[in-house]
């Protein structure tokens, strides 16, 4: 039985492209009040935002189109901002989808300066199916799981060594090689989690709802996270 208690109200941006039902059952596990919104006028005030989503990346941000502003604003303000693949990708500068598609140079939110890419030779895509965090630095969103295989360098512990559900065929190359926090070895080691410098714009490529305990664990801490911030 779970007995934690509500402790964060979470707005879940709808512009049709996101997993709603899975991500707000998801987020309610983990202890949020949550509220499925169209509109930005309902980001004010609450402890944090999450874009999911699903599809390609000029379609996620010709959707996102009338949140651009109010996500912005809410990041440079603190808000913490968590993206779930699409919407992970989403958070940075650009995509060679967009330009692979013919619809030329789509900017993403560019809350943290990147380009998404594609899985590169002979590899299926999209990697679809669980897969390995390798945990590269420090945040609180991998904070709370024993690694299963603890590293001699002492660095990762949390998620490390733990498996999530991914469904994509592009990733996140962050500008920063300190946006990276985890990594995940599909033909070539990718960022599964990316966050910004200040710490409160960040985001998975795979999909913490389906992720099993892991997965809820990190739902759990970003709840956390909206209630310190």
């Amino acid at each position: 039985m779970n007995t934690r208690q509500t402790a964060a109200e979470v707005v879940v941006v709808d512009y049709g492209l996101g997993n709603l039902r899975s991500v707000t059952r998801g987020l309610e596990r983990a202890g949020a009040t949550v509220e499925l919104s169209d509109d930005p006028g309902d980001f004010d005030g609450v402890d944090g935002i999450v874009l999911p989503g699903v599809g390609a990346f000029s379609e996620g941000m010709d959707n996102a189109g009338p949140f651009r502003d109010a996500l912005v604003e809410q990041a440079a303000a603190g808000t913490p901002l968590f993206g779930i693949c699409l919407g992970m990708q989403m958070l940075l500068t650009t995509s060679e989808e967009a330009e692979r598609e013919g619809q030329g140079d789509v900017e993403g939110l560019d809350l943290i300066p990147g380009k998404n890419v594609r899985f590169r030779g002979d590899l299926k895509v999209p990697h679809m199916g669980w897969n390995e965090l390798d945990v590269q630095r420090d945040h609180p969103l991998v904070d709370g799981v024993a690694s299963k295989t603890p590293r001699e360098d002492g660095a990762g512990g949390s998620v490390d060594g733990q498996y999530a559900y991914f469904v994509h065929s592009y990733y996140a190359e962050p500008d920063d090689a300190e946006a990276v926090v985890a990594t995940t070895d599909y033909g070539t080691d990718f960022a599964s989690i990316v966050a910004n410098e200040r710490g409160n714009v960040f985001g998975t490529q795979f999909h913490p709802e389906k992720s099993g305990e892991t997965g809820l664990r990190i739902l759990r801490n970003f709840v956390d996270i909206c209630v310190e911030g």
